[in-house]
């Protein structure tokens, strides 16, 4: 009998392995310390900015590395952090609030690697370092905001009510909207009115001393509602901003009813990161004042009754009508395409029922007035006065899109005028995702330093290297030639998972690393269970050559066995587990896959290099 892999098989087998050398490699290279830039507005990532960050570093005599753009963003690489952190003050204030400064760690594989797409696998927070925020939503808040969305409401719905019910005040009071009205004629006629167009709410008619009132409270069902809506909402904007900052994995999800979990590995600067995440922001559509100047009004200070100045972003001022058509959180989605008439960039905007009412009751009597988009957000900075680090508050409004109102706009409409799809997708992002429906509070704040990282993949490291050679000399000493077969194997099969984890771009944690190390152990024994039926083939007075082929093909079913039950065992830990526990199923499932076909098809192909086709009278096993 004649061991013979065919050709194809021996070039599958060297294809794999050459492809999973050259996307291990990546991780052999360290981490550049960066500066990463990116538009926190509507801004462009240009040829000017980078003109304008080479004038900055060169006039703060800080040398750099290579300057990257790409995917909407800058990144500049440093030889040190010392340089990194200065140029990181330099360029924060020379660019100002319009582009996100933040300090990153940016992979150093060289070009070549970088042009296959091969990239280092993603290290855990407990292994690279970083920052873990556990933040608490607001409800209270998120049920307070509608409850003022709804006294405007009221105002609106009742004055334009035919005929109109004439009311005294309304606002929020005892957990409700509360309405005051000055006769019982017109108290019923707005509660009947009222409890038809509102069907959501819980209306309540009071009596006083020459007073008639109604309560409207927001029932259970469209509390959870609003809770939900809100919590949902600021984790896609949680996970928009953690963009900003660079993170190549991030942890955000959903903890209870009202928390949130931010894990951010690699994070140098969690100061900056926290005051991202923290802060709050909402939008408003409101029309644009064009019956007077806003230059002259800026530069007399006298501003017209019942509007505001705001600025464009490139500074241009504006004056908006103070009311307000929408705000934010009545988008239900926003994407970016282009408009059928003139082919240039739009964004397609959603709205829910109410929102979709405002806006056909605000458009209406306004076709061909011009209407706003305005951004405002709160912000909490850290700056150094005085050599001290005092917290500054800061709100910024900005109008971010002004366009004609060419109809009556209703649930879905689009803005057009935009320079740029660039600009609309960004303009989209900020619709969808640019606000928190609720504010946040940081609750818990944990910091795992680079260096307890460290320390980490050091153990870690010494873990599967102390495991590995002791298997590795065990298999030598006892299978002799064929476990010299098995070990070549066994270092194939550590390649392959990093190769997979790095194409995967996994992560990779603690319990990852106890994942490989148990896969290491698991790996040999296809080995033993091939080796020890060869044996007994050879014991009971087989040929050599028969006794191979007798021994891979009859512990095949075993192997396979053994193997399917351990993968299902990973894959339901994966499903139902968490973070760490998942992170131990990915490797345990990769290293599983890897290891039958190294353990198997690997060293079969090994043992019939060597000896397939070769009279032999004894085994080296």
């Amino acid at each position: 009998m004649i061991n013979q892999y065919p050709l194809w098989k021996y070039l599958l087998i060297v294809v794999i392995a050459v492809l999973g050398i050259v996307y291990a490699l990546p991780n052999l290279y360290g981490e550049d310390p960066a500066v990463q830039i990116s538009p926190s507005r509507m801004e462009q990532v240009d040829e000017a900015l980078r003109e304008r960050v080479e004038a900055v570093l060169e006039e703060a005599g800080l040398g750099y590395k290579r300057i990257e753009q790409g995917e909407g963003r800058m990144l500049v690489r440093f030889e040190d952090t010392e340089t990194q952190l200065t140029a990181a003050d330099q360029l924060r204030e020379a660019l100002g609030n319009r582009f996100v400064v933040a300090l990153n760690l940016a992979t150093a594989e060289p070009d070549w690697l970088r042009a296959l797409n091969a990239k280092p696998m993603y290290l855990g927070l407990d292994l690279r370092g970083g920052v873990h925020f556990l933040m608490e939503v607001d409800m209270d808040a998120a049920l307070a905001q509608a409850e003022k969305r709804y006294v405007g409401e009221f105002r609106d719905f009742l004055r334009k009510h035919e005929p109109p019910i004439r009311y005294i005040t309304i606002g929020r009071s005892q957990g409700g909207i509360l309405a005051r009205f000055r006769s019982q004629a017109d108290r019923d006629a707005a509660l009947d009115a009222l409890s038809r167009e509102f069907g959501e709410l819980q209306f309540e008619a009071r009596d006083e001393p020459g007073r008639w009132l109604l309560l409207a409270r927001i029932g259970k069902d469209q509390q959870r509602q609003i809770r939900d809506f809100a919590l949902q909402q600021n984790i896609t904007t949680l996970r928009n901003r953690v963009n900003e900052l660079g993170v190549a994995e991030p942890v955000i999800q959903q903890q209870g009813d009202n928390r949130i979990v931010v894990q951010l590995p690699g994070v140098q600067d969690t100061a900056r990161a926290k005051e991202i995440l923290g802060a709050t922001a909402t939008l408003e559509f409101r029309l644009v004042d064009e019956g007077h100047d806003a230059q002259q009004a800026e530069a007399s200070g006298r501003i017209p009754a019942g509007t505001d100045l705001l600025h464009e972003r490139n500074g241009q001022p504006v004056l908006l009508e103070k009311r307000v058509i929408v705000r934010g959180d009545r988008i239900t989605d926003a994407s970016s395409g282009f408009d059928q008439d003139t082919g240039g960039p739009a964004v397609i905007i959603n709205l829910d029922g109410k929102g979709a009412r405002q806006m056909t009751n605000g458009t209406r009597d306004n076709v061909g007035r011009l209407m706003a988009v305005v951004f405002i957000e709160n912000k909490v900075e850290t700056r150094k006065v005085d050599g001290k680090l005092v917290k500054h508050k800061q709100q910024i409004r900005e109008v971010i899109n002004i366009a004609r109102i060419r109809e009556q706009l209703g649930r879905r409409f689009q803005i057009t005028g935009l320079d740029s799809p660039q600009e609309a997708r960004n303009l989209a992002l900020l619709l969808r995702a640019g606000a928190l429906a609720a504010p946040i509070e940081i609750v818990e704040e944990r910091t795992v330093g680079p260096s307890l990282g460290k320390d980490n993949i050091e153990q870690g490291f010494e873990a599967v290297v102390i495991g590995f050679s002791l298997v590795l000399v065990f298999m030598l000493v006892w299978y002799r030639s064929f476990g010299l077969f098995a070990d070549i194997a066994l270092s194939m099969n550590l390649v392959l998972i990093v190769a997979v984890l790095s194409l995967l771009q996994a992560t990779l944690t603690m319990p990852g690393i106890a994942g490989i190390v148990l896969t290491v152990g698991m790996a040999v024994d296809a080995n033993v269970l091939i080796f020890e039926r060869i044996r007994e083939e050879l014991r009971a007075g087989n040929s050599p050559q028969a006794s191979i082929h007798a021994g891979y093909e009859k512990a095949f079913s075993t192997i396979a066995d053994a193997n399917i039950t351990t993968l299902i065992a990973a894959v339901v830990l994966f499903s139902f587990g968490t973070g760490p526990v998942k992170g131990f199923a990915v490797t345990l499932s990769i290293g599983i896959l890897t290891s039958m076909f190294t353990a198997i098809m690997g060293t079969r192909a090994l043992v019939n290099l060597i000896y397939g086709g070769r009279r032999l009278s004894r085994l080296s096993i």
